[in-house]
């Protein structure tokens, strides 16, 4: 039996293989690569290229490499451009995992993990985040990951398929092999490190008036190597024969915008230039996780949860691979 990982080739995805593989699992990778990379594929996994919404396509991958569980990261993640183009998201990020549950109802396959999103919270009633709290997205995106955890609820009554959906935070870091590479760059961490290369005039803050100590945005960064090794808990737990069930991934503390800009120069020792924007559609004010159920029940534990470390590892992977996944 082997394990399916969609968005193989993208950051979190790739950095799941290489756990999988570790593990000593049967990986197939399908992936459209069009923001996932060659470059990011573990030589130990089959890479079929290939869209999610192509139900030909999963159904034969599925068919022909008999795929017992899989793990769903398949998905455009943008928030501001989710609220530009609201379609590109519920059609890739819906109706893809509705056409991935679909081949796998027909095939009989009856395990999937998908890579959720804290932004399914919107503005939450209070902090730290528990899985139980109403859902509110604010945007697109986050809708587009809530309405694929109630197709799952149904996919499960109806087909069987149990499902753990794990809403993590803000994934950051890098593993020793695999690191953050995404173009257009939104995410905080590698658009500061960016600016420390010289590779972009400044770094932008996006709104200082936010209910926050210090007026910017507060997020919950956890590495992604706890999340890789939190999908495995998951599978392990489906394997198990356990429950479907739902997870918050974070560290329990949040850093603001202003205090990883302060990390970024601890690791690096460098300076860079700061421009301050306006805010950004669909930001929450904080979103800061409780991991505990994922604790008490996957056996989950992020272990490297110090903004430093994440920072560090994060550095270290841009300083070896300069040009990323693109040859110089």
């Amino acid at each position: 039996m082997a394990v399916l990982v969609t968005g193989g080739a993208g950051y979190i995805g790739s950095v799941a293989v290489v756990h999988l593989l570790t593990a000593g699992q049967t990986v197939v990778v399908l992936d459209n690569l069009s923001t996932g990379h060659c470059g990011a594929l573990s030589e130990g996994a089959v890479f079929v290229e290939g869209d999610i919404r192509d139900k030909q396509r999963v159904a034969r991958v599925l068919v022909d490499h008999a795929i017992d569980t899989v793990m769903h990261f398949a998905a455009q993640s943008i928030v501001s451009e989710s609220c530009r183009d609201p379609g590109k998201y519920f059609d890739n990020n819906v109706v893809g995992a509705h056409t991935v549950l679909q081949a796998m109802a027909e095939a009989g396959v009856r395990a999937f993990i998908l890579s959720s999103t804290a932004a399914v919270y919107g503005h939450p009633e209070a902090i730290p985040i528990t899985e139980d709290m109403p859902t509110r997205p604010l945007n697109p995106y986050g809708l587009s990951k809530r309405m694929v955890e109630q197709m799952l609820e149904w996919y499960d009554r109806v087909h069987g398929i149990r499902y753990v959906s794990l809403r993590y935070f803000n994934a950051a870091g890098a593993s020793g092999r695999f690191g953050e590479a995404h173009d257009p760059e939104t995410h905080l961490i590698p658009n500061i490190l960016m600016a420390v290369e010289g590779k972009r005039p400044s770094v932008t803050v996006f709104g200082t008036d936010y209910d926050t100590p210090d007026g910017t945005c507060i997020r919950d960064y956890v590495h992604v190597v706890d999340l890789a090794d939190a999908h495995l808990k998951a599978m392990a737990w489906l394997t198990a024969g356990d429950a479907s069930g739902i997870f918050n991934l974070g560290n329990a503390t949040g850093n603001s915008v202003r205090e990883v800009l302060e990390a970024v120069r601890r690791v690096t020792g460098q300076g860079f230039r700061i421009e301050y924007g306006e805010r950004r559609a669909g930001d929450a004010d904080r979103l800061v996780a409780s991991s505990q159920r994922a604790q008490d029940v996957l056996g989950w534990c992020p272990r490297h949860g110090d903004i430093d470390a994440i920072v560090r590892d994060a550095w270290r992977w841009r300083q070896a691979h300069p040009h990323a996944y693109n040859p110089a």
